[in-house]
């Protein structure tokens, strides 16, 4: 990895110098950081050139002290072009090392990788979801595999980390893991974060990823339309867990919490808004935003429904949520008996909120994403794209306005 260096050889005196020789020192200075260390001789103030770095005078004792100096800088050039030639990171504390011929540890990737999530488990429930450690931990175990996929070995240096790692480590992703564009999209973005964790700590001089590129691609969500919605609200299953599966779906359609968010959501966070209405004031659990909903008719009365409900009793949870797990494939069952040919699971109710609920009934897409709790407007927008049923709507009312005129 090529990198400018200079280097300064200067007479260091000491505070309480008064006279006689005084050491000269070597000076090591890259990307504006510096390191030094004695040349082990010493020179006459007089005589020293500051200018050149050099002792003044032709007699031998002078030119076989400047020849010396010449001889070590010598050396730290070879220094620097072996450094160079091993593509290992170079920097002041490195050069001065290889001058003087130690070796220093290398930081290894899975080393950083590991301590980050290290940090990032310590940190759930705080600023971290269980889930996203869940996420960096896989993200660890391809990147292990992809180590000895490719290079048969169990962990690397990070100066190693270059732009044809990167391109590798995606094609390992979608070749070996059979990751679909998305998933390779989240891994490189996870590992992405641990070489930013590198640069930034100075372990890294240039970053890898500066003209690697991929982009994540837009897929259309599932969500139940009107039809579909109601025949599942006017079923009567046979069974109560279907009942109660079915209800908090239901529940989070005309809400849009997701699972985790009606999993954790309470009776007291149930209260009467601004506008003397029954609202649902809590925060997601995957951004701790801040997430306000007006209940509509069909929420408010699934609540009361299940507010007697022993486990809403002992808990104080708003509704009995059973495991995401067990809700998926409840779900799953659901949908056969309603004949919706969808591979329906929880999260899709949070979708049909967004869309059949509220952007096809006229609610500003600015409300919705405020409910949703979304924290950037664009992801609210994905939803809106997807509506060719509003915009056929739309159109019909202007082409019924001209078909008038």
């Amino acid at each position: 990895m090529k990198t400018n260096f200079s280097l300064l050889f200067y007479m260091k005196k000491q505070k309480n110098y008064q006279s006689g020789s005084a050491p000269i020192y070597i000076r090591f200075t890259v990307s504006g950081k510096r390191s030094e260390t004695t040349t082990g001789r010493e020179c006459e103030p007089a005589r020293w050139n500051t200018g050149v770095g050099r002792a003044n005078g032709t007699k031998e004792d002078i030119r076989a002290f400047n020849a010396y100096l010449d001889n070590l800088q010598n050396q730290v050039y070879e220094a620097h072009r072996l450094l160079t030639e091993a593509n290992s990171v170079v920097t002041a504390e490195t050069l001065k090392n290889k001058f003087l011929g130690k070796g220093e540890k290398s930081i290894m990737l899975l080393d950083v990788f590991k301590d980050h999530n290290k940090k990032v488990a310590t940190l759930v429930g705080n600023e971290y979801a269980a889930g996203t450690y869940t996420r960096y931990q896989t993200s660890l175990k391809h990147t292990l595999n992809y180590l000895r996929w490719k290079y048969k070995i169990s962990d690397i240096a990070i100066e190693k980390i270059d732009h044809d790692f990167i391109t590798n480590y995606e094609f390992y992703l979608r070749s070996e893991r059979k990751c679909a564009n998305n998933s390779a999209y989240k891994y490189i973005k996870n590992f992405k974060k641990i070489i930013g964790i590198c640069v930034k700590s100075g372990w890294l001089t240039t970053d890898p990823f500066v003209n690697y590129k991929i982009k994540i691609k837009q897929v259309d969500r599932v969500f139940l339309n009107q039809d579909e919605l109601q025949a599942m609200a006017d079923k009567v299953f046979s069974t109560d867990r279907l009942n109660i599966v079915r209800d908090i779906f239901v529940f989070c359609c005309f809400t849009g919490l997701a699972y985790a968010d009606v999993k954790k959501l309470k009776s007291m966070e149930i209260v009467k808004g601004v506008d003397g209405e029954m609202w649902i004031n809590t925060k997601r659990k995957k951004t701790d935003t801040p997430s306000r909903i007006p209940l509509l008719p069909v929420a408010l009365n699934l609540l009361d429904k299940y507010s007697d409900h022993p486990i809403c009793c002992n808990t104080g949870k708003a509704l009995p949520v059973s495991s995401n797990q067990k809700m998926n494939a409840y779900l799953k069952e659901i949908a056969g008996i309603c004949e919706i040919n969808k591979d329906l699971t929880f999260h899709i109710a949070r979708h049909t909120f967004a869309t059949t609920v509220t952007l096809l009934n006229g609610v500003p897409i600015e409300s919705v994403s405020k409910m949703l709790g979304h924290t950037n407007i664009k992801t609210t927008q994905h939803y809106a794209k997807i509506l060719d049923i509003k915009v056929g709507a739309d159109m019909a009312m202007l082409k019924q306005k001209y078909t008038t005129k």
